[in-house]
């Protein structure tokens, strides 16, 4: 998405010199955190390279619900979208090139650049199923079920992403995970 923008805009040069500093890239090392809850989201993250989590405390207990890989935007969507503070953390799990938009900026790009506007409505209609899907899952699979499609729907995520997080994903302890795992 950000790369099809970038180089929408860099096709008009007088654009481009007006908006290239808008995106700000930074190599992050593993464990920064992008945004800690209660925070309000001011930028919206798009990975080029890395893996990054969003996850929230409950009662002392780290509990990672998402993860995003290259070429996926990341922000807590109601806190920068509706200006509240966010329910979530969000983090790197492993070193990561992002690249970072100000709210303001990217209201701005949609403004000169309305197809990104419909793009931008389609990931967010996407990343509302697949929350719908995980809450589902949650609800009716067991943790054997929900590793099972983890393995067959995002095989890099397991072969990538610590298993600690991964078992907390799954609503499951690191040892419980290690028996599915040895099961299979």
């Amino acid at each position: 998405m950000i790369d099809k923008l970038i180089d929408r805009i860099k096709e008009d040069q007088r654009n481009w010199t007006e908006f290239e500093c808008l995106f700000i890239e930074r190599k992050i090392e593993s464990k920064t955190v992008l945004l800690n809850a209660g925070e309000i989201a001011n930028y919206i993250h798009f990975i080029k390279k890395g893996c990054i989590r969003e996850w929230f405390n409950k009662n002392g207990k780290d509990i990672t619900f998402q993860f995003f890989t290259e070429g996926q935007p990341v922000a807590s969507i109601d806190s920068f979208m509706n200006n509240q503070p966010s329910l979530f953390s969000i983090e790197s799990i492993e070193p990561s090139i992002i690249i970072s938009v100000r709210k303001d900026d990217f209201e701005k790009l949609f403004s000169v650049y309305p197809e990104f506007k419909d793009r931008f409505h389609n990931f967010i209609f996407q990343r509302f199923r697949n929350y719908t899907q995980l809450f589902l899952s949650r609800i009716t699979d067991s943790p054997k079920e929900r590793y099972e499609d983890l393995l067959k729907n995002n095989p890099e995520i397991i072969k990538r992403i610590p298993q600690h997080y991964i078992a907390s994903f799954l609503g499951v302890t690191p040892v419980s995970l290690s028996r599915i795992r040895n099961k299979k």
